[in-house]
Order: C-alpha cells, then structure tokens, then sequence
C-alpha cells in the first residue's frame, strides 16, 4: 500500500532516530506530549529543559532548524488565538507596551504557546523521520483498531489520485471559460464537488472488488519486520523519561 514515493513531510535519512520502529517513536511522542501537558504552566525553566531535549533530538535525527521552523506555520491559528485571549480576557489586568492585558489571559496564552509549540515540533520530529505508511504500520502494532489504521492508510495511498482527480476536472472547467469569481458559480462548483464524490466511490468500489479477487479477508499482509528490541525501544523512551524527571524536580 505504499505511494510510490517519499511524503513532503518525511526528510530521508539514517540516523538512530530514523531507524527506530515506528511504534517506538510514536509512543515516545505521545508519552512526552502528556509530559508537557501536565507540566504546571509557572515552571518556565521546566518548557525550556523540553526544548532542549528536542533539540537534541533534532540533531540526532539530522533535522536542521529551519526545516523545523518552515512547518510550524500549522501553529498560525493557536498562536493568533494565544494573542487575543489576554486582549478579550476577564479579571486583574495590567499594562504592556500601553495596552491592558488580563493577567489570567497572559497565563493562558503562555499556556497554550509553550505547549503547543512543544506538541507540534515533537510531532514534525516524528513526520520528518518516519515514512507516513510506517507510522501507520506503527499504531496498528501499538494495538490501536485495525479497521481505523486501514482506512488511514487507503485515505494516505489514495489522497494523491483524489488531488489529481480534481485538477483534472478544474481545468476541464477552465478550459471551456469557467471562472469562479462570485457566488453565482457556487451551483457549478457544487456539482463538481458531487461529481468528485462519486467518482471517488465508484473507484472504492473498484479497489474494494480488486482486493477481494485477490484474498483479501480484512487485514494487510505486513511485509516489513515491525519489532522492536529492548534496546530500541530505551532509546525511544529516553526522551520522555527524561521529560518526567525534569517534571518531578519541579515539584
């Protein structure tokens, strides 16, 4: 099930990080993100310790900054947010730069930064060293439902086909003058939208025919060894057993 290619989001390489078991990685992500999310919002030097160790990870795994920091923009909307909880918050206030801020707002937004920031820069580590189909292969060795891990994988093989589908039936539409300049052609892009699924369907069905002509009986065959030694899997928890320790110091 495989797309053939490498996803924008993979940075090919061969570094430890890399070459973990995809089920290691991600329950070291998701064991760190409970880390951050129950650190107390007042311990700064406790977010700053996180970073680090992220950082070192980054380098471990050959991932340079700026392609880091390039993806962050998916953080735009919670970091606008961030920006007028204090603006429209309730409660003591106080003055920055000749503007009143709520005091609880400031702390809720330093909340909402410091966390998110550090969830989303673990999870491009892990899109940025682990191929999006191995991820996949990865929860459903974590036990997670082999029904929902399917459908991930037909949603990640088959999204491309769906693109391209539609670029195709843009520039049909182009091409005999169509342009979507106000509300009137909504009726026209709707059908087009309706036409999309259909097609989308119909070649479900095709793909669902093809698979059961060949032996499929629910479940993928994995060709790939999947298993992960001990050794690996301490060097994928080392990250967030570090983050724990760090997190009891600051009580």
């Amino acid at each position: 099930m495989s797309a053939g290619h490498h996803h924008q989001l993979y940075l090919p390489g061969d570094s430890v990080v890399h070459r973990l078991p995809p089920q290691c990685k991600l329950l070291a992500v998701f064991a760190f993100a409970l880390v951050v999310v129950a650190t107390p919002r007042e311990h700064f030097w406790a977010f700053a310790a996180y970073a680090v160790l992220l950082a070192g990870v980054a380098a471990a795994a050959g991932v340079p900054a700026p392609y880091v920091l390039r993806r962050m923009a998916i953080e735009v909307p919670f970091v606008l947010f961030a920006f007028l909880i204090p603006v429209i918050g309730l409660g003591e206030r106080t003055t920055v730069l000749g503007v009143s801020l709520s005091v609880p707002g400031l702390w809720a937004a330093w909340n909402i930064l410091a966390k998110a920031t550090l969830g989303v820069v673990a999870s491009i580590l892990l899109a940025a060293t682990t191929e999006p189909r191995t991820i996949l292969l990865g929860a459903q060795r974590l036990r997670l439902p082999g029904l929902l891990v399917q459908i991930a994988m037909f949603m990640l093989r088959y999204l491309d086909v769906i693109m391209d589908e539609m670029r195709r039936m843009r520039v049909a539409r182009e091409s005999r003058g169509f342009e979507a300049r106000n509300f009137r052609q909504i009726p026209v892009l709707a059908r087009t939208a309706g036409a999309l699924f259909i097609r989308s369907y119909e070649r479900g069905e095709r793909v669902h025919l093809a698979m059961l002509s060949r032996g499929y009986a629910g479940s993928m065959p994995i060709i790939q060894d999947m298993t992960a030694s001990v050794r690996q899997w301490g060097i994928a928890l080392a990250l967030p057993a570090t983050a724990l320790a760090v997190l009891g110091l600051t009580w």
